[in-house]
């Protein structure tokens, strides 16, 4: 399975987001805290030069703690100013708007210089892959809902200005993933998270992956989920037990794997294993 996701309205949000880049003072880069480098597009670099940037670890409350703690290190040795969030219950939100004017501080300031004393509010163009939260944290900074959310990718399919207060207006966009995943391990990382549509996936693929990821980073937890007495050797081998335990079967006793990755993936989405991290830093 090569996973795939580049539909139209995604290349029309960048050829947009570039015209618009000259009246932004600052980048939101929303990213998904369980894959912080799987969920950066690497067009946003391109695309956004030159722009001061926020980087937001969103959806923390379903990344693990400790692993979250590293990538914010991680990324602050890196020099990039970096926040940890929970969209839906507003948690870090309160720390968005003077970050951003701790970032464009130095613009602001040569703009007084210039005799430009009027002080307007702080525009931000907020980025990030589908699915990550935006519109989730655009409707938590303007305290209503004005972004349309769903637990969909693709949800947002154009730009809006959006007020936050008279200090800070945002630019939102739709979600835009990039045209070739390099690494296809990428794209299955976005999949386990829900980054990707539905009906481009094989799921069973997708949960392989995840259960060899999980075997060695988090096995105690499949042992638990799973009532399973050790974890096989071997993912497929891992499946098939997990498959069994949850009744998966078919006539003559084979997996029925469609419905054992479906089941295996709705409970990593649900946290059913816990607050579970898909990447960890180079060290």
């Amino acid at each position: 399975m090569t996973i795939q996701w580049f539909p139209g309205h995604m290349a029309k949000a960048r050829r947009e987001i570039t015209e618009k880049l000259k009246l932004i003072d600052v980048v939101f880069e929303l990213v998904d805290a369980r894959i912080p480098l799987a969920s950066r597009n690497p067009m946003i670099d391109e695309i956004t030069a030159g722009k001061p940037r926020l980087l937001l670890l969103n959806k923390a409350d379903m990344a693990d703690p400790e692993a979250t703690k590293q990538w914010v290190h991680y990324f602050e040795n890196k020099g990039l100013p970096v926040l940890v969030l929970n969209a839906k219950t507003g948690q870090g939100i309160n720390k968005i708007e003077a970050k951003a004017k701790e970032l464009v501080k130095e613009k602001f300031d040569k703009m007084k210089a210039k005799g430009i004393v009027k002080p307007r509010a702080v525009r931000a163009l907020i980025l990030g892959i589908p699915n990550v939260g935006k519109s989730t944290l655009i409707n938590r900074l303007a305290g209503k809902n004005i972004a349309v959310t769903g637990d969909k990718p693709g949800v947002t399919k154009k730009q809006q200005w959006i007020k936050v207060g008279t200090s800070l207006e945002l630019l939102d966009t739709p979600g835009i993933l990039w045209p070739k995943f390099e690494d296809q391990e990428i794209g299955l990382k976005l999949a386990v998270t829900g980054a990707i549509k539905e009906t481009l996936l094989d799921f069973t693929e997708v949960v392989l992956y995840a259960l060899g990821y999980l075997k060695v980073h988090y096995s105690e937890r499949l042992c638990e989920r799973y009532n399973l007495a050790d974890i096989p050797e071997e993912p497929l081998a891992l499946f098939d037990e997990i498959g069994r335990k949850r009744g998966c079967l078919m006539s003559g006793g084979y997996i029925d794997y469609e419905k054992a990755a479906e089941i295996i993936l709705r409970d990593l989405r649900a946290e059913k294993l816990g607050r579970l991290s898909y990447e960890l830093p180079l060290q």
